[in-house]
C-alpha cells in the first residue's frame, strides 16, 4: 500500500475522540446563538433608537450591518477553515462574536453600535458552516440524518424565537441585555470546543500544505454580497430603483458577482469552490435550501405582522402565535433524522414541501375574525413541513460529496439558505405594499355616491356618531373615516392573503424540482467519505 493510499485509509477511519453527539450539542450551543441574533434585535429598534438619540430609520443599520458582514463571511468559512484550521477557525468565529456582543452592549452611540455588529456578524459568518462541516465529518453516513436534525432545531427555531426573547429581555430589563446574554453561552463554548473537538487528518495535512490566498476572488464576493444585501434590505424602504444609490448598488453587485464567478472557476484555488455545482444533488439542495431561507424567513415575517396590525395584538402575544411552530419542529426534525436513515431523502423533501404549502394555503382562509387557535394551527403545519424538508436536504446535499469537500459545501449551502431568506423578506415587503395599493384602488373604485349600500352604511355610522353626540356635519365625516380605515383593513388583509398564496404556490412548484436529485440509498455516500 502506497503512502497516499495509507493516508486516504486513515482518514476514512478517522473519528473524533470524544461522543459525537456530546459534540453536536457543543457546536449547536453556539449556532443556536448566533442565528438567534438575526432576529433579536427586531423589535427593540425602538428603544435603542430612542436611546442612543438617533432615528427609526437610522436604527434598522443596527440589522442590516450584522446581515451584511455575516453574508459577506458564509461563503468564505470554507477556506478560512483550510487557511488556519478549522477548530482554530471555529473558535476565533465564536471568541469575536463573544467579544463583540459585549462591546455592542456597551456601545455609547449608534455608529459604534453599528461597527460592533459587523465584528459581530464577522464573527458569527463562520459558525454555521464550521458546525455543519464538523458535523459532517463526526457522525458516518448513515447517522448524518439525526446529527443535522440537531442542527435543524437551532437554526429554524432561533429565528421565530428571536422576536419574542428580544421583546421580553426588552421590556423587563433594557435592550442592551439582548447582547450581554450571549456572553456565558459564548465563553462555555469555547471551553468544551477546545477540549472535545480537533480537526481530521485531511484538514491537518491540507493546512500543512498550505493554501493560496485569492485576494481578486475574496474581494469580489465581498464586494458582491455586501451590496446585494444592502440592496435587499433597504429597497422596498428606498422605493427600489427610483432611488440613484439602488441603482448604483445593484449594478456593481451584479457585475462583483459576475466577475467572481468567471474568476473562480478559472483558478486552480478558489476562496469559494463552486465546481461543487456540477454535482446536481448538492445543486439541487442549494436551490432547495435557498427556498427553505425564503419561506422561512419570510413567514416568520408576515404572520407576526399580521396579528399586531390586523387583529391587535401586542409583540408579546404574536410571539406567542409563533413560538407552538418552533416547538413542533423540535420534535418532529428528530423523527425525520429517523426517516432518512430508512427511507430515501427525496421522499421526505417531498412530504415537507407538501405540508409547508398546505400550512400556507391554510393561511388564505385568514379573515379579521380569525382567532389564535386558528392561526397558531396554522403556523405549526407549515412549521411542521419545514422539520421534514431541512434534515433530508443537508443530508442529501453532501451524500455524494468527498470528505474534505465538506468545509467548502458547508459555507455554500449556508449562504444559499442566508440569502433566500433576505430575498423572502425582501419580496413579501414589497408584495405586500404593492397588493396593499392595487387592493385598494379596486376597493375605492366601488365607493362612491352611486353606490346606496355604501352610502346607506355611511348613513348608519353618522346617526350612531350623532347618537353619541357629534354634530350632524362631524358624525357624517367621522362615518366617512371609518369606512376609509375598514377599506385599508380589508386591502391589507388581501395582501397578506395573496403573499401566504404565492409561498404556498411556490412550494408545490419546488416537489417535481426534488426528483431531479440523485437517489441515493440511506446512509450511502461516496467513496472515499
Amino acid at each position: 500500500m502506497t503512502d497516499a493510499s495509507t493516508a486516504r485509509h486513515d482518514e476514512a477511519l478517522w473519528q473524533q475522540p470524544h461522543n459525537p453527539w456530546v459534540i453536536a450539542l457543543v457546536v449547536t450551543m453556539a449556532t443556536f446563538m448566533e442565528v438567534l441574533d438575526t432576529s433579536v434585535a427586531n423589535v427593540s429598534l425602538p428603544h435603542i433608537a430612542g436611546n442612543l438619540s438617533a432615528g427609526v430609520d437610522e436604527s434598522t443599520w443596527v440589522l442590516t450591518s450584522y446581515l451584511v458582514s455575516n453574508a459577506v463571511v458564509l461563503p468564505l468559512s470554507g477556506w478560512l477553515s483550510e487557511r488556519f484550521g478549522r477548530k482554530r477557525f471555529y473558535m476565533s468565529c465564536v471568541g469575536l462574536f463573544t467579544i463583540s456582543s459585549l462591546l455592542s452592549g456597551f456601545a455609547p452611540s449608534l455608529g459604534w453600535l453599528v461597527f460592533f455588529r459587523v465584528l459581530q456578524g464577522a464573527g458569527g459568518g463562520g459558525l454555521q458552516p464550521s458546525e455543519q462541516a464538523i458535523l459532517a465529518d463526526t457522525f458516518p453516513p448513515a447517522k448524518r440524518g439525526m446529527a443535522f436534525a440537531v442542527y435543524g432545531m437551532a437554526v429554524v427555531v432561533a429565528p421565530a424565537l428571536g422576536p419574542t426573547l428580544g421583546g421580553w429581555i426588552t421590556d423587563n430589563f433594557t435592550w442592551r441585555w439582548i447582547f450581554f446574554v450571549n456572553i456565558p453561552v459564548g465563553i462555555l463554548s469555547l471551553i468544551l470546543t477546545s477540549r472535545l473537538i480537533s480537526d481530521p487528518p485531511y484538514l491537518k495535512n491540507r493546512k500543512r500544505a498550505g493554501v493560496k490566498i485569492d485576494y481578486i476572488g475574496f474581494g469580489l464576493i465581498a464586494l458582491g454580497l455586501g451590496l446585494l444585501q444592502v440592496v435587499l434590505d433597504k429597497g422596498q424602504r428606498e422605493d427600489w430603483f427610483e432611488t440613484p444609490y439602488i441603482r448604483v448598488f445593484t449594478v456593481i453587485f451584479v457585475a462583483a458577482l459576475i466577475l467572481a464567478v468567471i474568476w473562480e472557476l478559472r483558478i486552480k484555488e478558489p476562496v469559494v469552490d463552486l465546481r461543487l455545482f456540477k454535482d446536481r444533488t448538492f445543486l439541487m439542495g442549494n436551490v432547495m435550501l435557498f427556498i427553505v431561507g425564503f419561506v422561512l424567513y419570510s413567514s416568520t415575517l408576515l404572520l407576526p405582522q399580521y396579528a399586531q396590525e390586523l387583529m391587535g395584538y401586542t409583540a408579546e402575544q404574536s410571539g406567542k402565535l409563533i413560538s407552538p411552530g418552533g416547538i413542533g419542529v423540535m420534535m418532529l426534525m428528530p423523527v425525520a433524522g429517523i426517516l432518512v436513515t430508512h427511507y430515501d431523502a427525496r421522499k421526505v423533501i417531498v412530504l415537507g414541501f407538501f405540508l409547508v404549502a398546505v400550512g400556507l394555503f391554510s393561511m388564505v382562509r385568514f379573515n379579521l375574525q380569525v382567532d389564535f387557535q386558528t392561526m397558531m394551527w396554522a403556523r405549526v403545519l407549515q412549521a411542521s413541513g419545514l422539520g421534514f424538508i431541512f434534515v433530508p436536504i443537508n443530508t442529501a446535499a453532501y451524500a455524494f460529496l468527498p470528505r474534505e469537500k465538506n468545509n467548502a459545501a458547508s459555507g455554500l449551502i449556508n449562504l444559499s439558505r442566508n440569502i433566500g431568506g433576505s430575498v423572502g423578506i425582501s419580496f413579501v415587503t414589497t408584495l405586500l405594499a404593492r397588493r396593499t395599493q392595487f387592493h385598494q384602488t379596486v376597493l375605492v373604485s366601488h365607493l362612491s355616491n352611486y353606490n346606496w349600500h355604501f352610502l346607506g352604511t355611511v348613513r348608519a355610522l353618522a346617526q350612531n356618531f350623532a347618537a353619541a353626540g357629534s354634530g350632524a356635519w362631524t358624525a357624517t365625516q367621522q362615518g366617512y373615516a371609518v369606512m376609509s380605515r375598514m377599506v385599508t383593513q380589508q386591502a391589507n388583509l388581501l395582501a397578506y392573503i395573496d403573499n401566504f398564496h404565492v409561498l404556498g404556490v411556490i412550494c408545490l412548484a419546488l416537489i417535481p424540482l426534488t426528483f431531479l436529485m440523485k437517489k441515493s440509498k440511506p446512509g450511502q455516500a461516496v467513496v472515499g467519505h
